[in-house]
């Protein structure tokens, strides 16, 4: 579904991304892991649109986006999640939801029922403002928002960072169900390493820019993967 090809990425004259290419597949969890400030979140942003690659190609479903604005990525069914949660302090948790109206068609502007089976929390929050919400709290409105957008790609960016263990199993069980139930596919960058084995279909390890180790989840019990993981 989702084709990265030899993506090169600089902010003037520093280099983020060095000939990264990815793969994420429907139904499927790809998990992107690394040190900070190895690439992930760079990685992430051109894929969405918010960065435009110096080099390389992405593609979604066959159609290449190197050319495509944000919105239209957006419009094409890809949603994001961004490190920081980024949700609207001062609107509802309402307005927060619909505010993922914006790239579909009118006769499918409503909140799907899955968004509040999964976040029951949201359902009871509904008139309170994002800014009011407990840190695990934003985190569930922020993927519910991207859920209104009826995403074929979801990209998370560290979706567990600084959450409480009960709301992260909430996340985990809800990237299950995306995936089991919804054929999504769903591209996780995460830090939390057991997060990570338990739902990764595969894994993709970045150190300096580069891609470094590819392949299935059980490869994290390695020693030579996991240093790169290390401190």
């Amino acid at each position: 579904m989702l084709e990265v090809s030899n993506a090169t990425l600089h902010y003037g004259a520093a280099q983020a991304l060095r000939g990264v290419s990815l793969k994420a597949g429907a139904g499927k969890i790809t998990c992107v892991l690394g040190r900070n400030g190895v690439g992930k979140t760079s990685l992430m942003r051109s894929i969405v649109g918010h960065h435009r690659l110096t080099s390389g190609s992405v593609a979604f479903e066959g159609k290449a986006l190197d050319r495509s604005a944000a919105y239209d990525r957006a419009r094409s069914g890809i949603a994001f999640v961004p490190q920081g949660r980024e949700v609207f302090p001062l609107l509802t948790v309402r307005e927060n939801l619909e505010s993922g109206f914006a790239p579909l068609r009118r006769a499918d502007r409503n909140i799907p029922a899955h968004v509040f089976e999964l976040f029951p929390v949201l359902k009871q929050m509904l008139g309170r403002r994002g800014g009011d919400l407990s840190g695990g709290q934003q985190q569930q409105l922020a993927i519910g928002r991207a859920l209104v957008m009826r995403p074929k790609l979801l990209v998370l960016d560290e979706p567990t960072e600084g959450i409480q263990p009960s709301i992260i199993k909430d996340i985990g069980r809800a990237i299950r169900y995306l995936r089991d139930q919804a054929g999504i596919a769903v591209l996780l960058v995460e830090q939390y390493l057991d997060f990570c084995r338990e739902l990764a279909d595969e894994v993709n390890i970045m150190d300096r820019g580069v891609i470094v180790h590819t392949g299935p989840a059980e490869d994290l019990d390695r020693a030579d993967v996991r240093k790169f993981l290390t401190v």
